[in-house]
């Protein structure tokens, strides 16, 4: 990630530090907000959203504390514009039917079942 040169781009973040999903989702409208005014402090989104995340004005250091490590034992990744075919292969019928989150919780709930 700070090589800039993951394909695809993700974000790695240390998930023991996430209590829940939003204020990633707050860091990650930061970073889009900054990425629409050509305003990026690092040099790519998803670096962005783990800097926003840290609340620390040092890039190195919040990558550091808030990004992966070889120690880490829970990671989220986040990608942006990924679509719901990308990960989970939701079909358009299930979505005819629910949410997409209705979609996942089914797809987690029934796998063992299958």
């Amino acid at each position: 990630m700070q090589a800039g040169n993951l394909v695809p781009e993700v974000a790695f973040l240390n998930a023991s530090l996430i209590p829940d999903a939003f204020p990633v989702l707050a860091a990650a409208y930061k970073a889009l907000l900054s990425k629409g005014r050509e305003t990026l402090t690092t040099r790519t989104l998803h670096s962005e959203l783990v800097y926003n995340y840290s609340g620390s004005k040092h890039i190195t250091e919040s990558l550091k504390r808030c990004g992966i490590s070889d120690s880490c034992t829970y990671i989220l990744a986040a990608c942006f514009d990924a679509s719901a075919n990308e990960h989970y292969k939701i079909s358009s019928l299930e979505l005819g039917l629910g949410s997409l989150g209705d979609a996942i919780t089914c797809r987690i709930a029934a796998r063992d079942a299958l």
